[in-house]
């Protein structure tokens, strides 16, 4: 079987499945199986795979056509620069969080804090945090999520990404986490930045997700309650009191839920908000000023 013949079976099998952009699909997974990059293979569609190659194939089409995520499939996932391993433990990366992530880096630019203290509350596979610990180098960066098995996944893209010594992981629910990393005597940790992906599914949509999602990415990394705005109540009335007085907070959020956002901030007296959009066009993340300083 050549390439050319293996993207075109690729392409049918995963068409009749369902998958969104089947021969892009097709491609990765057929790169992937001869280890060489997607438009390698596009340039020597002659070529043949082996016996072992087209067994090989198959069992990756055949996950693929039962709806695993790609991500899954390949075992990682491009996040910006980064490489960054994906299980059913975390939440896949999205493109959305690629411009909280640069949103993040250019409010930590404009800071001019030589060595700032960054939260990533709810840090799933860690890229939010890898990604700031790697593009400001000079950033102490803590990492925070409720679930173990999540943070092994963090811990361990930290360490392919170069960054372990520069992030420190804290399981547990929320901040009151973060009392156990403060020695007795010592006030307690303060940060210039906070940046949150949280849940922001609301509960009864999750259901009617494609099954990529619904059936893959972990359920307490979707539901964000009945509204999808549990975790936003949470930040909003919690987090002023671990930033410095003129910190920000910067947070990924759900389609049409700017205006419940707005209002949830506004009343808890968060200052200089603002709106950026994602690469589509939709307001996608909320920046805020911490509610205390002038």
């Amino acid at each position: 079987m050549t390439l050319r013949a293996a993207l075109r079976a690729g392409t049918k099998v995963l068409t009749a499945a369902g998958v969104e952009s089947p021969a892009l699909n097709a491609e990765e997974l057929v790169a992937y199986t001869v280890g060489r990059r997607r438009l390698e293979v596009l340039l020597r569609l002659d070529e043949s795979l082996d016996a072992g190659q087209i067994d090989r194939l198959e069992s990756l089409l055949e996950r693929r056509a039962r709806r695993e995520p790609l991500q899954h499939v390949l075992g990682t996932t491009a996040f910006l620069e980064h490489e960054i391993r994906v299980t059913r433990a975390v939440l896949v990366p999205r493109p959305e969080t690629e411009c909280l992530a640069r949103e993040a880096l250019q409010l930590l630019n404009r800071m001019n804090v030589p060595h700032p203290a960054v939260l990533d509350f709810g840090t799933g596979s860690g890229c939010l945090a890898i990604s700031i610990a790697s593009g400001f180098r000079g950033s102490q960066v803590h990492a925070l999520d409720l679930s173990l098995p999540a943070l092994e996944v963090a811990r361990g893209n930290a360490d392919r990404n170069g960054v372990a010594d520069r992030v420190q992981f804290h399981q547990g629910d929320g901040f009151a986490a973060l009392h156990t990393a403060t020695p007795p005597g010592h006030p307690r940790l303060q940060f210039d930045l906070i940046v949150s992906n949280p849940p922001y599914i609301p509960t009864a949509v999750i259901q009617s997700l494609d099954p990529e999602v619904r059936d893959f990415d972990p359920p307490a990394a979707l539901d964000g309650g009945p509204d999808g705005l549990s975790f936003y109540r949470r930040l909003a009335t919690e987090a002023g009191g671990w930033l410095k007085p003129d910190g920000w907070m910067a947070m990924e959020f759900g389609d049409d839920q700017a205006p419940g956002l707005t209002a949830l901030f506004t009343v808890n007296n968060w200052r200089d908000q603002r709106m950026e959009k994602d690469l589509s066009g939709r307001d996608r993340i909320l920046i805020v000023r911490s509610p205390g300083g002038s």
